[in-house]
C-alpha cells in the first residue's frame, strides 16, 4: 500500500504574494504594459483571433506583423490575463481580451487607443511639474490649450476620443436609465450630455417622458440621430446649444449632470448654480460621477483623476468635494448610490429660490 503524504489543492491554492521589490518592479514598467495593449487593439489581434485558438503564426498573417515579435507581445499580454497560451503553443481569448474586439458589446478597444494616445507619453513624465503647480502641463508641451490641440492638430486622436466617449456613453446609458427612478418626472434636461445617450435611453424606457439636451453647438449639432429632426424622439426632445458654465435656459423636473463636472471648482460651482438658477424649487439634480474614493475601481479613477490634471488641470471628486460643491451651490443631498462599478449617483433637490454673486 502506497504512502500518501500531504496533500495539497494545487488548483485552489492562492499563491503567496510577491516580495515589495518585485511588485515595485512589476509597477514601474506600468507603461510596457499599456504600450502592449494598445499595440495589440491597433493590430486588431482580438478581432483576428476567433472562438478557436489560433498559432502566432496564423494571426500574424491576419494582422500583417512578424511572428516572432507577436509571440512575444502575446506572451506580454498573457500575465495580465489578456489572452492566454494553450500547452501546444497557440493563444486563445479570455474575458479582458474579448473586450478589446470592436464588436464586443462592452468594447474598450476606443478607450483603450484613446489612453494611450501619442500625447500622454509626452504629458505623464511633467506629472511631478503638475503637482507643484497644481496645473496642467498640456500648453508647455504642445503651445495650445488641450481640446485646441485635438482638434486643429491631432484630427486622428480627436476620431479616437470621439469613438470612446460614444462608447463609454452608449454603455453606460442604458444603466443610468435603469437606476434612476423617474415617478413624477414628466420633463428631463441632461445638462452637457454629449450626443444624448442618456436622455434617448430614458425617452425609449419612459414614453411619457420629454426631454431637453443641453450642450456646446457642435455637440448638440450631431446628437444622437434618435434626436433630431425626423428621429424617433424628435417630438419629444428639445436639443439646447449653450455652454452650461455660462447659463442653463432650461426648466424641467429633473437635471441630470453626467461626467462633466471635471474643470477647477469654479467652474463645477457655476455650472451647479445655474442648474439651481434655472430650476423650479423642489427639483431634482442628479450627479452622476467617477469618485477617486468609496469605489471599488479606484485604480481607474484615480488615473482619470491624474489625467485630467495633466491636461485641462481638473479632477476627479471625493464623495466629500463633491457633496461640499453641491451644498455650496444650493442643493440639498439626499441619497449617494452607486450606478455600477465606477460611476456613483448624487441624488438631491433644488430648494427654494437662490440668490448668488
Amino acid at each position: 500500500m502506497a504512502t500518501v503524504g500531504p496533500t495539497t489543492n494545487t488548483a485552489t491554492a492562492i499563491p503567496p504574494a510577491p516580495p515589495p521589490v518585485m511588485r515595485l518592479r512589476e509597477i514601474v514598467f506600468g507603461a510596457a504594459c499599456a504600450a502592449a495593449v494598445r499595440a495589440a487593439a491597433t493590430l486588431g489581434v482580438a478581432d483576428a483571433l476567433g472562438e478557436a485558438p489560433a498559432t502566432p503564426d496564423e494571426l500574424a498573417v491576419a494582422v500583417n506583423a512578424a511572428p516572432q515579435p507577436l509571440h512575444r507581445l502575446l506572451s506580454a499580454l498573457c500575465c495580465y490575463g489578456i489572452f492566454e497560451e494553450t500547452e501546444d503553443g497557440r493563444f486563445a481569448h479570455t474575458e479582458l481580451s474579448r473586450l478589446l474586439r470592436e464588436d464586443a458589446p462592452n468594447s474598450l478597444r476606443y478607450i483603450a487607443l484613446w489612453c494611450t494616445e501619442p500625447w500622454t507619453w509626452a504629458a505623464w513624465p511633467l506629472l511631478d511639474q503638475a503637482v507643484r503647480s497644481g496645473s496642467h502641463v498640456f500648453d508647455s508641451l504642445y503651445g495650445k490649450e488641450f481640446f485646441e490641440y485635438l482638434h486643429e492638430d491631432a484630427a486622428s486622436s480627436a476620431q479616437v476620443f470621439n469613438k470612446a466617449m460614444t462608447t463609454s456613453s452608449r454603455q453606460s446609458a442604458a444603466e443610468v436609465a435603469e437606476f434612476l427612478d423617474l415617478a413624477g418626472v414628466e420633463t428631463v434636461a441632461d445638462i452637457g450630455g454629449g450626443e444624448g445617450h442618456v436622455i434617448a435611453s430614458l425617452l425609449e424606457k419612459h414614453p411619457h417622458l420629454h426631454g431637453t439636451l443641453l450642450d456646446l453647438p457642435k455637440v448638440v449639432a450631431n446628437a444622437d440621430p434618435r434626436l433630431r429632426d425626423g428621429g424617433e424622439f424628435a417630438a419629444r426632445v428639445r436639443l439646447v446649444p449653450g455652454d452650461c458654465r455660462r447659463e442653463i435656459p432650461v426648466r424641467a423636473d429633473m437635471y441630470i449632470i453626467k461626467n462633466i463636472l471635471e474643470w477647477d471648482d469654479q467652474s463645477t460651482l457655476a455650472t451647479l448654480r445655474n442648474v439651481v438658477r434655472a430650476a423650479p424649487p423642489g427639483a431634482r439634480v442628479v450627479v452622476v460621477e467617477n469618485i477617486v474614493d468609496d469605489s471599488p475601481s479606484m485604480k481607474f479613477t484615480t488615473a482619470m483623476d491624474l489625467m485630467l490634471l495633466l491636461n485641462v488641470g481638473g479632477r476627479k471628486h471625493s464623495r466629500d468635494s463633491l457633496v461640499t460643491r453641491m451644498t455650496e451651490a444650493g442643493l440639498s443631498i439626499g441619497d449617494i448610490r452607486p450606478v455600477n462599478g465606477y460611476l456613483h449617483a448624487f441624488d438631491s433637490t433644488v430648494g427654494a429660490a437662490q440668490t448668488f454673486r
